[in-house]
């Protein structure tokens, strides 16, 4: 079985047993959620939403609805063709090779999910709200947002891409081909925002502790973070 079928079988079975170890309460075992299905119509034309993209980093503490975070994270990274290039499902945001190498990790104030696009639905990883790590440390705007994305680079994905070609297994090729995927994702969000009347905040984050308290493998590494919100 791998990681992220092991997710879905027993989500955050291995937090609560460690809490009940450690004599911590421990915190409900969060449910996977299933996300209404994504508007795909409506909002501020592309061009106006152009128009409207800024960094607005004060953000309140206000949920977004289901159906608000659902249509982000379609519009971020989700499935818009069953069948894209190289016979795999298409994405939202392009890939090298359509690899879809990134893994878009949901930190709400409940605890964090692991994205499935496929399903359109969010797998619980951790009841811990990992919000105060997403920023940099010691920094205190956006931890109260209701929404941070965690973007990870899933490196062995490279290696079930639907073109097999020789940059996937240059890691140095690879920094740029998940540095670049990442961008275009982050600037879907930004483009969401503006178009519903959403701030966006894309910056850096404690890599080595949201790897840790997302209990990722060697070749999984964190890259950025981005909040969303209400505007503050």
């Amino acid at each position: 079985m791998n990681r992220r079928s092991f997710l879905k079988a027993v989500p955050a079975v291995a937090g609560l047993a460690a809490a009940s170890a450690s004599g911590k309460e421990a915190k409900p075992a969060l449910e996977p959620i299933a996300l209404p299905k994504p508007e795909t119509d409506g909002g501020k034309s592309v061009l106006a939403a152009l128009k409207e993209r800024r960094t607005i980093r004060e953000i309140n503490a206000k949920k977004l609805s289901p159906q608000m975070l659902s249509n982000l994270l379609w519009a971020a990274w989700g499935v818009n063709r069953k069948k894209g290039p190289f016979g795999m499902i298409g994405r939202t945001a392009a890939s090298a090779s359509n690899s879809q190498e990134i893994d878009l990790y949901v930190a709400m104030p409940e605890g964090a999910y692991l994205y499935d696009a496929a399903n359109h639905h969010l797998v619980p990883v951790t009841a811990e709200d990992l919000r105060p790590l997403c920023g940099n440390r010691g920094r205190r705007p956006g931890v109260d947002a209701p929404v941070r994305l965690i973007f990870v680079a899933n490196l062995e994905k490279y290696n079930h891409s639907g073109f097999d070609e020789p940059g996937l297994h240059d890691d140095e090729v690879q920094k740029s081909y998940y540095n670049i995927a990442i961008g275009l994702i982050a600037g879907n969000v930004h483009l969401f925002a503006a178009s519903q009347g959403l701030a966006a905040w894309f910056h850096n984050c404690d890599k080595a502790a949201l790897a840790k308290a997302l209990n990722l493998p060697a070749e999984e590494r964190v890259v950025y973070s981005q909040t969303v919100g209400y505007p503050a």
